[in-house]
């Protein structure tokens, strides 16, 4: 197949109607047909379940917020609003799924919290089953109180791992029929500000990346939840002392290389991962040819890249050496309005 269906979420503060699809087009190295998918109110992250049936997104309704359910049809791409779950407060800025699509996972940034729901045989999601409420602060002045930013199953899903950027910590949750209980923690150092974390395909190690500090850190793993810090790696040039902040992290399925998000230097710095002990070693810095790149993802043949440029709403698509890790300028005038996550169909 040489065509794959993506999705984006966006802030609907400017002229964004909520989550657009798009194609790419492999053969002809080309993104088209960006329309929208679903009106709501920023959807700023949204995550797929395994089986490509539901699309779960953040959403934002009126004083509240909380998570959206959606019927996907795989074949057009067509999304079918199911239900929402939403509080009163600010909605979430993360969403996961287990590969069940029994169990979703949002991470707030504003409350600093992490909450679960179950859903129901139809897709719909139940009422959040538990709401786990982190306390602290840090010595950064957005780190006055919890921030938490992702929330994600380990691998083998046993865990939910939770990163808080307000505490400087990672934390892990046991998860049982969506009961979250809280199993361990590990706090990095202060005032870094860890955003984001993937897996290595290992399961030995994951990789953060820090929005304050600008680092990836390599963790080690344990089968109890646990993890140890083992290296930190600057994602910015040495001489470079403007305004940056950390933005997403992904790997390849191989493992062998990680990428990571600029916002203010405006680039994904590339690097290769020591197969051994998991060691980064950095390769190069790629431009995003925009402004304030937000999220970016390997494509399903992991040839491409896709990122998105926040502030100059604007999608961006490279070639992607699978040898060297680099990335090649393909197109970068793919408009869409404050494109925050992308997110493809799987495969």
């Amino acid at each position: 197949m040489a065509k794959y269906i993506g999705y984006i979420g966006t802030y609907t503060k400017g002229e964004s109607e909520g989550i657009y699809s798009f194609v790419l087009d492999t053969a002809a190295g080309k993104i088209s047909d960006v329309k929208v998918a679903a009106k709501l109110d920023n959807p700023t992250y949204l995550t797929i379940s395994k089986d490509n049936q539901y699309l779960y997104s953040v959403v934002k309704e009126g004083d509240s917020g909380g998570v959206a359910a959606y019927r996907l049809d795989s074949g057009s791409g067509s999304l079918e609003a199911i239900n929402s779950q939403v509080s009163a407060g600010p909605p979430p800025c993360h969403v996961s799924v287990d590969s069940s699509a029994r169990n979703v996972f949002s991470a707030n940034y504003h409350k600093g919290t992490v909450e679960s729901y179950l859903t129901n045989s139809d897709g719909s999601l139940g009422p959040a089953v538990s709401v786990m409420k982190h306390s602290g602060s840090g010595p950064d002045s957005r780190q006055e109180k919890p921030h938490t930013h992702y929330a994600g199953l380990t691998p083998a899903e046993k865990y939910v791992i939770a990163v808080d950027l307000g505490i400087d910590q990672v934390i892990t949750y046991e998860v049982n029929e969506g009961v979250l209980k809280e199993k361990s923690t590990l706090s990095v150092k202060p005032g870094s500000g860890p955003r984001h974390l993937v897996f290595h395909p290992n399961v030995k190690y994951a990789y953060v990346m820090t929005e304050f500090s600008s680092e990836v850190l390599l963790l080690q793993y344990q089968e109890d939840g646990s993890f140890t810090q083992l290296q930190a790696i600057s994602a910015l040039p040495e001489d470079f002392k403007e305004n940056n902040q950390g933005s997403a992290i992904h790997i390849s399925s191989d493992g062998r290389f990680v990428y990571a998000g600029n916002r203010g230097h405006n680039s994904i710095a590339v690097f290769s991962v020591n197969q051994d002990n998991g060691e980064l070693s950095f390769v190069e810095h790629t431009l995003t040819e925009g402004n304030w790149p937000r999220d970016f993802v390997l494509d399903p043949t992991e040839k491409f890249v896709v990122a998105s440029n926040q502030n100059s709403s604007n999608l961006v698509l490279y070639s992607r050496d699978e040898n060297t890790g680099k990335l090649t300028l393909l197109q970068s005038d793919v408009g869409v309005p404050d494109p925050v996550c992308v997110k493809f169909l799987n495969v």
